[in-house]
């Protein structure tokens, strides 16, 4: 694969598939909880990083309802600060330590079943992958690559590539702009209504996974598309939308 890096605006990094012609669909993933099953690591690397600090162990439920926010909003709802704090900072800045020794080391083995194959699937059939998540971009890259999966994605959008991360549609529309994809033609895929409330203000369908943090009846209330209770049902999802028009072959 041939990748050249883009700038979207001062500090956006993305990376896109220099060989992609404008045709066919797009498929958008999140990724803890959608592709790499990290949410009770993340527990486990919250817990470090408070230890680090010398604060007390986080509830292990209050962590799990943070998963799919931005660190610095994670880190200020559960020390009760704000999220600008230095303090704040302080913790974010141990979690991505101890996200190196607890998770990256084990990341291949996270997978959820069917996802590397699935993905590899998709690809055969023309479908352009790309990643909007809550993860700091150098995270992203890094859990992807550990898991073997980089290579795949055209493109990889974390939270720090923005000025407004998920819920809010910005994520969506740079991975649109910037792959040249219009909404009716994409979709994301996603296990919290954070990613479902994203792909509706982008003009995205979705498709909400029922494995990861957001049980079915919360992820009802944000209104997807289709729901999918195993990674082998996104597949399908994704290859009968792409076959709507033809155009994923």
């Amino acid at each position: 694969m041939i990748s050249t890096e883009t700038h979207r605006a001062p500090g956006v990094r993305t990376t896109r598939n220099a060989e992609r012609t404008p045709m066919g669909h797009l498929a958008v993933f999140d990724l803890d909880g959608t592709l790499v099953d990290t949410p009770r690591a993340i527990v486990e690397t919250f817990t470090a990083a408070f230890a680090s600090l010398d604060e007390s162990t986080p509830d292990p439920d209050a962590v799990r309802a943070t998963i799919g926010l931005p660190l610095e909003r994670a880190f200020g709802a559960l020390l009760g600060r704000d999220p600008a704090d230095p303090y704040v900072r302080r913790g974010v800045e141990q979690y991505q330590v101890h996200f190196k020794e607890l998770i990256l080391p084990r990341a291949a083995e996270l997978l959820y079943p069917g996802v590397t194959d699935g993905l590899a699937k998709l690809r055969e059939q023309g479908v352009t992958l790309a990643v909007a998540t809550s993860k700091f971009h150098a995270s992203a890259e890094a859990l992807l690559r550990a898991a073997g999966l980089r290579e795949l994605f055209a493109q990889v959008v974390g939270a720090d590539d923005v000025a407004n991360p998920k819920p809010h549609p910005e994520s969506g529309t740079l991975i649109l702009d910037t792959l040249d994809f219009p909404a009716e033609r994409a979709l994301m895929v996603g296990d919290t209504t954070h990613d479902l409330k994203m792909a509706h203000a982008a003009g995205l369908r979705s498709i909400a996974v029922t494995y990861g943090i957001h049980d079915r009846a919360e992820l009802a209330t944000a209104g997807p598309t289709w729901t999918a209770d195993t990674f082998d049902d996104v597949v399908a999802h994704i290859v009968a939308f792409a076959a709507e028009e033809g155009t994923a072959a």
